[in-house]
C-alpha cells in the first residue's frame, strides 16, 4: 500500500544513478480510453556509482506494465517486481536494452502531471515528477539521454503531433492513423519531454542565427487564439538574438516551437525545443492588451527561451538546485527586459 505521506527526501542522501541511459525511444499510440506507451531504453552501469551490483530501479506511478523484455527476451516474473512507486529489475547486466509497454488512461489523468487529456487535446507537464506516469524510467534531472518519439493517432482528431526535437518522420498507417516521429539529439532529462496532440493552428516566422542557420519559428495555439500570438512571436525573435549578442548562445535545433493552449496546468514550461504555454502567459492584442500585459508576454516567452541554454543543454544535478537554473534565467530574462524596455524601471 502506498504511503498516505511522502517520503522525506534529503540532500545529504544524494547518491549518483546507479545505471546510465544513452537512448530513448519511446511510441505512443494516443487512443481514447487507453493510451499504449512503448519504451525502448538503452542502459549500462554508471562506472561512478556507489555499488557496481546494484539492482536498477526504474519511477512509475499510476502504471498498467503490459509487457518487459530485455535484449528481445520477455523477462520471468522472478526477474523483476513491481510496486505503486518503481520496477526493480533484481539482477540487471552491465550494458542491455530493456522494453517496456505500459498502459495509461490520459482521460482520467485529474492529478495533471505525465500525460493528461482536456478538451478534446492531448498535453504533458514532466517538471518536476511526471514522465514517471507515462513509463518506467530513471525519472531524475542527472540522468540525460537523447530522445526519439512516436506518436500514432488519430489524423482527424489530432491533426496536430508534436514532440521535442525535429520531425523526421510521418505517414500514414494501413489503418488510417497517422505516425508522426520526431528526433531530439541532445540529451535531456526527463522532466524536459513533450508531446501535443490536437486540433491547432499555428503562425510561423524564420531566424537566422548567428552562424548562418535557418530556424523554424512555430506558435500553436487553439484557432479562437490565433490572431492574438504575434506579438509573442516577435518577442521570441527579439530573445534568440538578444542571447546570441549578448551570451554567444545560439539555439541549436531547426525548429523551435511554441504551444499556448487554455487547459495548461502551469504558466509555462520550458520543455527542450516545444515550450507550452497557458494562454495567460502568451497572447497580447494591440486593442486590448495594456503595456503592462505585453511586457509580461515578453518576458515570459524569453524566459522559457533562454532555458534552452540555462536549464535544458546545462541542467540542474537534482532538485535541490532548481534555483540555480531558475535564478540564473530570471537574471537572464531581467536583463534582457531591462534592455528592450527601461534598465531604471526593470
Amino acid at each position: 500500500m502506498k504511503e498516505s505521506q511522502p517520503r522525506a527526501i534529503r540532500l545529504a542522501d544524494y547518491q549518483p544513478p546507479d545505471f546510465l541511459i544513452d537512448q530513448t525511444n519511446l511510441t505512443f499510440e494516443l487512443a481514447e480510453g487507453g493510451t499504449q506507451v512503448t519504451a525502448e531504453l538503452t542502459l549500462r552501469r554508471n562506472p561512478d556509482a556507489a555499488d557496481p551490483k546494484a539492482p536498477l530501479r526504474l519511477d512509475g506511478e499510476e502504471l498498467e506494465l503490459e509487457a518487459i523484455a530485455v535484449d528481445g527476451e520477455p523477462l520471468g516474473s522472478n526477474e523483476y517486481s513491481v510496486d505503486d512507486e518503481s520496477l526493480t529489475l533484481h539482477a540487471p547486466k552491465d550494458t542491455f536494452r530493456l522494453r517496456l509497454v505500459t498502459r495509461i488512461v490520459p482521460e482520467e489523468n485529474t492529478a495533471l502531471e505525465g500525460l493528461y487529456k482536456s478538451g478534446g487535446m492531448y498535453c504533458t507537464q514532466c517538471e518536476a515528477e511526471g514522465f514517471r506516469r507515462m513509463t518506467y524510467y530513471l525519472d531524475r534531472p542527472d540522468v540525460m539521454a537523447p530522445f526519439s518519439t512516436t506518436i500514432i493517432g488519430d489524423g482527424e482528431a489530432f491533426p496536430v503531433m508534436l514532440s521535442n526535437g525535429n520531425e523526421v518522420a510521418r505517414e500514414i498507417l494501413d489503418d488510417g492513423r497517422t505516425k508522426v516521429t520526431w528526433e531530439d539529439p541532445f540529451r535531456k532529462p526527463a522532466y524536459l519531454f513533450a508531446l501535443v496532440a490536437g486540433k491547432l493552428e499555428h503562425i510561423e516566422d524564420r531566424f537566422m542565427t548567428m552562424s548562418g542557420r535557418d530556424v523554424m519559428l512555430r506558435i500553436y495555439t487553439e484557432p479562437h487564439n490565433i490572431d492574438k500570438v504575434d506579438y509573442a512571436m516577435d518577442s521570441l525573435q527579439r530573445s534568440m538574438r538578444w542571447d546570441e549578442e549578448v551570451y554567444g548562445r545560439e539555439y541549436d535545433l531547426d525548429i523551435f516551437m511554441i504551444v499556448a493552449v487554455d487547459d495548461f496546468n502551469m504558466g509555462a514550461m520550458e520543455n527542450k525545443g516545444l515550450n507550452i504555454f497557458n494562454t495567460s502567459c502568451v497572447l497580447a492584442s494591440p486593442d486590448t492588451t495594456t503595456d503592462a500585459g505585453h511586457q509580461r508576454v515578453e518576458a515570459v516567452v524569453a524566459h522559457e527561451y533562454f532555458h534552452n541554454w540555462t536549464g535544458n543543454r546545462i541542467t540542474c544535478r537534482d532538485w535541490f538546485q532548481l534555483s540555480l537554473k531558475e535564478g540564473f534565467t530570471v537574471l537572464r530574462d531581467s536583463q534582457f527586459s531591462a534592455d528592450q524596455n527601461s534598465p531604471t524601471i526593470k
